[in-house]
């Protein structure tokens, strides 16, 4: 889809640390850890979460009582007079997020919207489903995350399975997967120059975890869970599975956090916006799938079809961000769209900083902008694989 009315006001959006799984936000609601979040980073703004029209919100693990979705993170935010969707799209909810909201700019809606992911990995459900035909009336049993990660109910694989579908297929060995590594790693190390000044454009800062609201009981000032890389380490390590390719070294790790965005219309995003000659507008949003068991190659034919909706090529782009759960991906999506491999994933990418699944491309996207703004304005591409064998694609455009 095309748009033309959706923006995203300047500095009007924010992710917290990602934490990895187990770590110091694992034990915090993750609904009511983005509403705290999101309470206060708009007040730093100076919006009042009355002037809402809608919100939506990505959520992809269940946490207790978010069956009341949207309309509950709105009330924890003194916005009890307003309510959206819910959406869960795996790795892509974030980008399904945001398109949903440019959509209704699109179709009528001229208010402001506030787009919020959130999601926490660690400690994630362990459900019982009713089975009263089951052995003695034994019910079916699922971890949702580990489960999910590891069966692929359709495709009959794990995840890990599609990246190492597509490295054989296309010849991909650990040793590329490790220069990748190496290289996101030292993209990331980047954004920590200066005291983090790049994650000071956007990233909440330190976060204060206080659950009970009585003790303080730590402080997180920057992602935990980065494991430092080199070509001897990364050399190291042996690939998961049996006469695989993917070592722990070349993908990602489950973790925890939130990311919040507004989504306006031009007009609005000049008066919110921290510096009004920024302009940042969506251009297009396209889904994508590729064959049974090859995750990765899925951002492909999204990319493809959103660069067309935006009437660009990919020769027009001038930052690229991948949700890159395996090295693997970026490796492929370099081959299949002419791109460098060094050109992509400035500042670091989820292969670096964790994978909470729902915020994941929203902090894309933020980093995405940011870069684009020191780059001197232009076209931005995002993209990322999602369970399924599936991919989401947005393509913005910054003015400076």
């Amino acid at each position: 889809m095309k748009y033309t009315n959706a923006h995203i006001p300047y500095g009007a959006y924010w992710s917290t640390p990602f934490c990895k799984w187990q770590g110091s936000f694992a034990n915090l609601h993750p609904l009511k850890f983005a509403a705290e979040i999101a309470r206060n980073e708009l007040q730093k703004r100076q919006i009042n979460p009355k002037e809402f029209t809608d919100l939506h919100l990505g959520n992809t693990v269940p946490s207790k009582s978010s069956f009341y979705g949207a309309p509950w993170v709105a009330a924890m935010m003194d916005a009890d007079d307003i309510t959206g969707p819910m959406v869960s799209q795996a790795c892509a909810t974030s980008a399904r997020v945001i398109a949903g909201a440019a959509s209704e700019l699109e179709n009528g809606n001229n208010g402001k919207i506030l787009c919020i992911t959130a999601d926490r990995t660690s400690n994630g459900p362990h459900i019982l489903y009713p089975n009263p035909k089951g052995p003695g009336g034994k019910g079916d049993a699922e971890d949702w995350v580990w489960d999910n990660f590891n069966f692929d109910p359709f495709a009959k694989n794990a995840m890990l399975q599609t990246a190492e579908n597509v490295a054989a297929e296309s010849g991909i060995s650990t040793v590329a997967q490790n220069e990748v590594a190496l290289l996101r790693f030292q993209q990331y190390e980047s954004a920590l120059a200066n005291d983090g000044e790049f994650h000071k454009r956007y990233m909440v800062s330190p976060v204060v975890i206080n659950p009970s609201g009585r003790k303080v009981i730590g402080t997180v000032k920057s992602d935990e869970g980065v494991f430092p890389s080199s070509v001897e380490g990364l050399a190291k390590l042996k690939p998961i599975m049996r006469d695989g390719t993917v070592t722990f070294g070349g993908q990602t790790f489950p973790a925890d956090g939130n990311a919040g965005m507004i989504i306006t219309t031009a007009e609005q995003a000049n008066e919110i916006s921290s510096n009004s000659d920024i302009n940042i507008q969506l251009i297009s949003f396209v889904q994508g799938r590729t064959k049974k068991g090859f995750m990765p190659a899925a951002n492909i034919p999204a990319c493809k079809n959103v660069l067309s909706e935006a009437g660009i090529g990919i020769a027009d782009v001038k930052a690229i961000k991948t949700h890159n759960p395996f090295a693997v991906n970026d490796i492929y999506f370099a081959k299949e769209m002419g791109v460098k491999i060094e050109d992509m994933n400035n500042y670091g990418s989820s292969l670096i900083w964790g994978h909470p699944q729902g915020p994941t491309g929203m902090r894309l996207i933020i980093e995405l902008i940011e870069e684009l703004v020191l780059l001197g304005g232009g076209y931005g591409l995002f993209t990322g694989c999602a369970a399924g064998d599936t991919a989401a694609a947005i393509v913005l455009k910054v003015d400076v």
